[in-house]
């Protein structure tokens, strides 16, 4: 608290010649200094109106409310309550002061009472989930469909994201949540295994006249329709080079939710994550057959900060993926 008292001349001495300002005349009140226990004497006063009532109320001595009393006026630079026949009255600047005092009491008591627990019925609470667009076409409907359900306050967002990004984006308080293939994660986060996934084909089968599932040799003969986060090569390219083999990429796109429209009506194949490829068929009418080379499984894990966790929005999301898991099995 600073009060301008007017304008003086001050010498600052040590330095070559005089360095002569003209400043302020300032009266400061330091208040890292007060004690906190002030504030509870001020409310205690302010509801009282009388010093031996603060007292018995706060169960201390008269002389230590009044010893309180007096600092409060020093910080203040106010009698703040005044004695009278009706009791200690505020003045103006008291009556001023007691709002911003008691919303400051309530808060630092919310901050130190004991945390609610989390009620998906009642609870406003926003989520954010990083995940790559596979897993929001596949578990993402799931879980908004859960919330809707049994937390309809409850809103949640869903962010790109991947392996390489998942770091940054907590470390920017961007997610609170993330569902991850095969995560690389040297940070502090918590990590849980829910499960994991492999790979299936994309198909319009009348459009491509084939007599499924699909054999190697049809399957390369077929454009293939890549989707890469690079949009340059993926996993079959890898395995077919070990193979000796190769496929003709017709288009490369970057995101999974791209295919329907490129593949309906087409004669070309894409290869994908079979819980998207499960998730497209279902929508657009296009058919899920088996790879015909193995490109092998893949583990998918939950990662969340320990400080921000949600036990119940954790559990959400890992029975969505089970959900997914229990239908592929039936493929």
């Amino acid at each position: 608290m600073w009060r301008t008292k007017g304008m003086r001349r001050v010498d600052f001495p040590g330095l070559s010649g005089k360095l002569i300002v003209l400043i302020d005349e300032i009266t400061m009140v330091d208040i890292a200094r007060l004690d906190f226990n002030l504030a509870t004497t001020f409310l205690a006063l302010w509801e009282e109106r009388s010093v031996s009532r603060a007292a018995k109320r706060l169960s201390l001595s008269q002389s230590a409310v009044s010893a309180s009393l007096a600092r409060l006026r020093e910080a203040a630079d106010d009698p703040l309550f005044v004695r009278t026949r009706g009791g200690m009255q505020p003045t103006l600047r008291a009556i001023a002061m007691a709002e911003p005092l008691q919303s400051g009491i309530a808060l630092i008591h919310t901050a130190f009472s004991t945390v609610t627990a989390f009620d998906p019925a009642t609870s406003r609470q926003h989520f954010s989930i990083g995940m790559s667009d596979d897993f929001q076409i596949a578990i993402g409907p799931l879980i908004a469909r859960r919330l809707a359900a049994e937390a309809p306050r409850v809103s949640v967002t869903f962010r790109q994201a991947n392996k390489h990004r998942v770091e940054a984006l907590f470390e920017a308080g961007e997610i609170d949540f993330a569902v991850v293939a095969q995560p690389n994660i040297r940070s502090g986060l918590q990590r849980q295994e829910i499960g994991q996934s492999g790979y299936a084909c994309l198909l319009d089968s009348a459009a491509c006249g084939l007599t499924l599932p699909l054999n190697l040799e049809d399957y390369l003969a077929l454009p293939h329709l890549l989707v890469s986060f690079s949009g340059r090569e993926g996993i079959v390219d890898h395995v077919l080079k070990n193979l000796g083999l190769f496929r003709r990429v017709q288009t490369a796109l970057t995101h999974f939710s791209a295919l329907p429209p490129f593949l309906i009506g087409t004669r070309a194949v894409a290869t994908l994550p079979v819980h998207a490829a499960q998730s497209l068929a279902a929508v657009s009418g296009l058919t899920l057959c088996t790879v015909p080379i193995d490109l092998g499984k893949y583990s998918v894990s939950l990662l969340w900060q320990s400080a921000a966790d949600n036990p119940w929005m954790r559990q959400v999301i890992n029975d969505a993926f089970l959900a997914i898991l229990s239908d592929v099995e039936t493929i």
